[in-house]
């Protein structure tokens, strides 16, 4: 691992130079978090770096745009890539390493193993992008067994992946603590992105709908209403405000994501729905 002179902090491009600083913390009997990121960092997956400095001695944090978990149609040869700026915020926040491997080097010529997580990934982004979770379960897995860290940080925006990292960890016993970030929000409410940049002014100013919409929703709901005419209300609220497609605002069990009529029990709120090309996920505890 080096250290290159175009970038503010080191970087580890492999799994052997990764794993040889892993060793030597681990060897000091250093505490190691993790936060992994696809790039075009914001101050949302900064938050994620915080908590992880909260419950380690050294921190990593990886940037790798996985090709397995997007869809034939999504956005992977346009998703925003800026290594560069990303490790200078890194570094000012006190990240001790960059990891940013290729995808040759994640994925090598005959790799043929693939992970999937039953049941929490059938409902909601399952249906709409049924390739998604298998993608991000494996690059997870691998991420896991590369960085070997003692807790790693998953913030809640996503927060059906959240669950399937939960449930990947737990069956494959896999020894790191995941802890959950909170959701960082724009000053009118939208949940921080790195798609948000995709926006245009008039779909960014329709994009404050979906968290206005969530919390008028979510108020509804917590009155113990049946949910069927609330999320069909709110739904017909986003598309008026001027979303073009609404593929789910549905009501969750907080733990299992299957589906509830009413909140009679740790919830959650979830959404996705599309403004011009962009698609937004979102989601509140109920």
């Amino acid at each position: 691992m080096s250290q290159p002179p175009d970038l503010p902090l080191p970087v580890a491009r492999s799994v052997a130079s990764l794993r040889q600083t892993v060793a030597d913390w681990r060897k000091a009997g250093l505490r190691i978090g993790f936060v992994p990121t696809m790039g075009a960092l914001h101050a949302g997956h900064l938050s994620l770096v915080e908590r992880a400095k909260e419950r380690a001695d050294r921190v990593i944090v990886s940037i790798f745009v996985n090709p397995t978990q997007f869809g034939p149609t999504e956005d992977f040869s346009k998703y925003p890539r800026q290594e560069a700026s990303d490790a200078a915020r890194l570094a000012a926040f006190g990240v001790d390493v960059l990891y940013s491997p290729s995808v040759e080097e994640m994925y090598p010529a005959g790799a043929a193993t693939t992970v999937s997580v039953g049941v929490v990934t059938e409902r909601l982004e399952g249906v709409f992008r049924p390739t998604h979770f298998s993608g991000v379960a494996t690059v997870v897995a691998k991420l896991l067994n590369q960085v070997q860290p003692h807790v790693a940080v998953f913030g809640e925006k996503d927060y059906q992946q959240l669950l399937v990292v939960k449930r990947l960890v737990a069956d494959l016993d896999i020894d790191t603590e995941i802890v959950p970030g909170p959701t960082v929000r724009e000053a009118d409410g939208l949940a921080m992105s790195s798609r948000n940049a995709y926006l245009s002014e008039e779909d960014r100013a329709v994009a404050a709908s979906l968290p206005a919409t969530l919390n008028f929703v979510a108020s509804q709901l917590r009155s113990g209403v049946d949910a069927g005419p609330i999320l069909e209300a709110g739904r017909a609220r986003l598309l008026k405000a001027g979303f073009r497609e609404v593929q789910y605002l549905d009501l969750a069990d907080a733990a299992t994501l299957a589906p509830l009529e009413r909140a009679d029990r740790p919830a959650r709120l979830l959404v996705a729905a599309l403004v011009g090309a962009t698609r937004l996920i979102d989601n509140i505890a109920v």
